[in-house]
């Protein structure tokens, strides 16, 4: 049985070079929740126009996805404020991100969004539940960022800053990120939780399951260690010189 289709929280699917995967997850969140939007940030690898064929030749898709193309590659940031601009645009209040690569957990999307509709003022942010198979350096590597954000925030409950399956709401995102210039890029996740709590929206955080899938299994990783690491290294230095001029308060 489809999913009905919510007037107030949508899931949003920023997608950049995601590969035959990009279909594959949007398939497993429509069997969750309706409407799913993606937001195809200037992929080169067909993955958007696949996408697009599959909404064009399904029948009765067209209020339960839609689908948003930008013509160049900004960043993961820039996909979701494209997404949230068009989303507050139609009504909506809130968007639940998940990535375009498998690694997020789509039967929970119900669970999560159940918790915002009850919690409307809060961000519900996932807490990485990891297998085997996650690799060590990416998962040791995190907890120093969710370190330096639980300094920033003076521990307010951020349980992990890195984690993008969680549920925000659209006005407040939208107003901290038109203030500046940054989390347009692999920033975004971790600085949107830092200023928001700043901005008062608390955090409530459930468990939830991370897969990395094999190149075998069609995964798709766009990290790269030095350069993704500097511009985290860069993010939390930003955020400590916020943090100090806020610590008096």
């Amino acid at each position: 049985m489809a999913a009905s289709i919510s007037t107030s929280h949508l899931v949003l699917i920023p997608s950049y070079n995601s590969g035959a995967q990009l279909l594959t997850t949007v398939q497993s969140a429509l069997a969750q929740w309706a409407p799913i939007w993606v937001v195809v940030d200037g992929s080169t690898d067909q993955s958007g126009q696949a996408l697009l064929r599959y909404l064009a030749n399904t029948p009765g898709l067209e209020n339960r996805l839609r689908v948003i193309v930008q013509p160049i590659n900004q960043g993961k940031g820039a996909a979701v404020l494209e997404g949230l601009d068009a989303a507050h645009a139609a009504g909506f209040t809130h968007a639940l991100t998940m990535d375009a690569d498998g690694q997020h957990p789509a039967h929970l999307i119900p669970q999560f969004m159940t918790t915002s509709v009850a919690n409307p003022d809060a961000m519900i942010l996932g807490k990485p539940v990891f297998d085997a198979a996650a690799p060590r350096v990416r998962v040791y590597g995190r907890e120093i960022s969710n370190t330096w954000a639980k300094l920033e925030t003076l521990w307010c409950g951020i349980e992990d800053s890195l984690y993008g399956f969680r549920v925000y709401p659209i006005t407040d995102l939208q107003a901290i990120m038109r203030r500046q210039k940054w989390m347009r890029r692999f920033d975004f996740d971790p600085e949107a939780v830092v200023r928001l709590s700043w901005h008062g929206v608390r955090a409530i955080n459930l468990p939830a399951p991370v897969r990395y899938l094999s190149t075998e299994e069609g995964g798709v990783s766009h990290f790269r260690y030095l350069r993704d690491n500097t511009l985290l290294t860069w993010m939390h230095m930003r955020l400590l010189c916020g943090f100090a001029i806020r610590l008096p308060s």
